[in-house]
């Protein structure tokens, strides 16, 4: 549409999602120079700017600056601005106030979903995290609902809809609102997808809050999964180069490990690597005939494997020597105790101690969060300390950072008087003495009522297990944190799928601060229709029962669309995956982004432009 030379900016974190959808060559079309947003451009001979961007202030203030600054030197060009995924009012007030919004045309590229596995889809909005949980921006909110309409258009209407969250609630109501407008594009089409999950991170942090163990997931945290490729550095590669790989089902290295906990990881790769060796070894006692075939045939495979495997070899090396560094067998056991509640005074003093030795700013914040989640709050004795401490640290202007993590309620202290059970404050009032205050004190910890704790009794998320846990044959989702807990988005999930509804799960909803939902055959009418529990017609089958011969009828009904608004980790997937393997159902995921601890903790740290 914008025919002629021209320059073409674009937004950095754009970068890695075109990355994956179109290479340099059709972005260059017509196009003189290719700038970063945020970098000034040198004198330009372009009549034409084109703008490709998110929908973000600071940005209007960018490009205002440079028509401006154009006007200011009596320059005469066209610029035009391409929101995606879409446009939001506050850009286009934004223009007006600079005086621009006469000087621009304005478009939209609708790029809601990248899908970034067979069945991983991301909409790559790492800021919704922050701007709906923290800020309270709704904004976002239509982009989810635009891409369930999406969806729904191209699958067919979603068969059963549950959720939980103040965000799934609202996404849900406003995608039926579209639906309705829309008349429904997908309505003639055979439903494909049984069933749709939605989720607000905010319902489970802790899972985010762990360190990851399963191999993608440490992948993630050591060296950031970025739109579903990873550049390895020269410590994996054994070279001086920087190699950037693609993680998805398509290396068949990968694919095999990347759900599997790491300590099962390096005997499953020397075991593929002496099979490796024994495809070569056979062409020693080849005729021509068969070494003719072995090369035009066999041998790219095997060279294209060689490789592979080499990188995770070197990958999984490289994650040993971080890890050993960071002492991070000390750190998983400090995130059991605090899941189970057990030793928690030896916790703290870890956390304070890592504090004290300047670990790392994140792992230190996110230390805390677990400790401060785990436990309904700090007693405020135990929150000034460390929040003194890691001040003193690692800096004051970490005081915003504070301010932030409480306002979310990831780092949080508890009023006076939660902490006491009835008795304990009135023998306390009864005894001044100074003993008495250090009975007390010792009785904190058991007093308190933790919604955490609360949840996980009601849902057994602590396996009670005889002997060590099997971590080469899984029993359960906990394999994905070594067996100590069961990740509670993806406990809640199996469970509502289980029962087909909230029915029975009335506490932990209670416990989870409600606006739960489920409806039956969604194109039937809103939540009204559902409600909590609602089971709606009953014919269809128990979903995680793997009972049921394989007719195509039931096929859409073991498909499940889990949908976390905020991120998701690679953790749960490799539980939900492994969830619907054992349950004979598969499980899709529509995520915000993908997360992990140190990407949450960075969200609270950034000042917001």
């Amino acid at each position: 549409q914008l025919p002629g030379k021209k320059d073409l900016f674009i937004e950095a974190d754009l970068m890695s999602p075109l990355d994956r959808i179109a290479n340099i060559s059709i972005l260059k079309h017509e196009v003189d120079k290719l700038y970063k947003v945020e970098s000034r451009p040198a004198l330009s001979t372009s009549d034409q700017f084109c703008f490709l961007v998110r929908p973000r202030i600071k940005t209007m203030r960018y490009i205002a600056d440079i028509v401006n600054a154009d006007k200011m030197s009596g320059r005469s060009r066209k610029y035009k601005i391409i929101f995606s995924p879409q446009k939001f009012y506050a850009c286009e007030m934004v223009l007006e106030e600079e005086g621009v919004f006469g000087d621009v045309t304005c478009d939209e590229w609708s790029f809601y979903l990248l899908p970034l596995d067979e069945d991983i889809i991301s909409m790559e909005l790492p800021e919704f995290f922050r701007d709906y949980f923290l800020e309270g921006d709704h904004r976002w909110i239509n982009s989810v609902a635009r891409a369930l309409q999406l969806l729904n258009s191209l699958y067919g209407p979603f068969g059963k809809a549950y959720g939980i969250g103040r965000c799934a609630k609202m996404s849900y109501e406003l995608w039926r609102d579209l639906e309705e407008e829309s008349e429904g594009d997908g309505q003639g089409r055979k439903p494909e997808i049984g069933n749709i999950f939605l989720m607000d991170r905010d319902t489970d942090y802790v899972t985010a809050l762990c360190s990851q163990v399963v191999y993608e997931g440490l992948v993630d945290d050591t060296f950031r999964i970025k739109c579903g490729s990873v550049d390895f550095g020269p410590d994996v590669t054994s070279s001086d180069k920087s190699i950037k790989v693609l993680l998805n089902a398509q290396d068949k290295v990968f694919s095999q490990i990347r759900n599997e906990h790491f300590s099962s990881v390096f005997g499953f790769l020397s075991q593929k690597s002496r099979n490796l060796q024994a495809q070569y070894d056979r062409r020693r006692s080849m005729d021509i005939k068969q070494m003719k075939n072995f090369v035009s045939q066999e041998l790219k495979g095997l060279k294209q494997e060689h490789r592979l495997l080499s990188l995770h070899i070197g990958a999984c090396e490289s994650i040993m020597k971080k890890k050993t560094k960071q002492d991070f067998q000390e750190m998983i056991k400090a995130e059991h105790s605090l899941l189970e509640g057990f030793d928690i005074r030896e916790s703290t003093s870890f956390i304070e101690e890592h504090i004290d030795r300047q670990v790392s700013p994140i792992e230190s914040l996110r230390l805390m969060c677990l400790l401060s989640i785990t436990e309904n709050g700090l007693i405020p004795k135990d929150y000034r300390s460390l929040k003194t401490q890691y001040l003193q640290s690692y800096g004051p202007e970490h005081l915003l950072t504070f301010h932030n993590l409480k306002r979310i309620g990831l780092l949080t202290e508890q009023s006076a008087g939660e902490t006491l059970t009835a008795v304990e404050s009135k023998v306390s009032k009864l005894v001044t003495d100074r003993a008495a205050g250090k009975i007390t004190d010792a009785f904190n910890s058991l007093a308190r009522k933790s919604n955490f704790r609360a949840i996980s009794k009601k849902l057994g998320l602590i396996p009670r297990v005889d002997g060590e846990y099997d971590l080469k044959m899984p029993r359960d989702m906990a394999y994905v944190f070594s067996g100590a807990y069961v990740p509670l988005s993806c406990k809640i999930i199996e469970q509502v799928l289980e029962r087909r509804g909230w029915l029975g799960l009335e506490e932990v909803v209670r416990l989870l601060n409600g606006n739960e939902f489920s409806v039956s055959g969604s194109a039937s009418a809103g939540l009204g229709a559902g409600g909590p529990g609602a089971g709606g017609s009953d014919s269809t089958l128990p979903l995680l029962d793997s009972t049921v011969e394989d007719n195509p009828a039931w096929e859409s009904q073991r498909i499940v669309l889990a949908v976390f608004l905020g991120g998701c980790t690679f953790s749960e997937i490799a539980a939900l995956r492994f969830l619907g393997k054992e349950r004979g159902c598969k499980f899709i995921f529509l995520t915000t982004a993908i997360t992990n601890s140190a990407r949450m903790m960075e969200a609270m740290i950034e000042a917001k432009a």
